[in-house]
């Protein structure tokens, strides 16, 4: 049972580039182009207009994602992926990019797709302090405490070893040199 889809307002502010569009049925995110022809050098970042401004209903965010090809061929990143579009904003979506190849430039071209918008139905919560928290099967384990990467050994407690520079490498943190993605 598929549901009606969400109307979203939304104004062109460069009257030729494409709208957002989903390149395949079930897609999540719809592409976003940048207006703008532009070359990044090794370690080089951008803000990228996309040309588009949005109106999200009540209760609704637009994030901005990375597009994995580019990551993989490229090595384009955002650099805070996933940025948000409250649904209050209405200026431009811009795209903050970085070339994290270390030895290729990257160009772009006026509306080439540079990152896919994912739009989410979102809580307003009302936070409450409390003195103590209720446990939980986790408790305070982040940052690695689960284990599944070889440079962290597969163990539930070797994140306090990798900051420490213990067995993981003398960095201080654990390699994630192989894990590159489609390795």
């Amino acid at each position: 049972m598929s549901r009606a889809p969400l109307n979203v307002l939304i104004r062109r502010l460069d009257p030729d580039v494409p709208l957002p569009e989903y390149a395949h049925p079930g897609d999540a995110g719809a592409d976003l182009r940048t207006t703008e022809s532009r070359e990044l050098k090794p370690g080089e970042r951008a803000v990228l207009p996309t040309g588009v401004s949005v109106a999200l209903p009540e209760g609704y965010a637009a994030f901005v994602h990375p597009r994995s090809g580019l990551a993989a061929r490229l090595g384009v990143a955002l650099v805070n992926a996933p940025g948000t579009v409250d649904a209050g904003y209405r200026g431009e979506i811009k795209v903050i990019v970085v070339n994290l190849d270390p030895h290729e430039t990257v160009r772009f071209e006026r509306f080439d797709r540079i990152a896919q918008l994912v739009v989410q139905q979102v809580e307003r919560v009302r936070f409450q302090e409390v003195a103590e928290l209720p446990d939980s099967a986790r408790a305070a384990g982040g940052f690695g405490s689960t284990g599944g990467h070889a440079a962290v050994g597969g163990t539930s407690d070797t994140s306090d070893e990798a900051a420490d520079g213990g067995a993981t490498g003398g960095n201080r943190y654990a390699s994630v040199v192989s894990d590159r993605e489609g390795q």
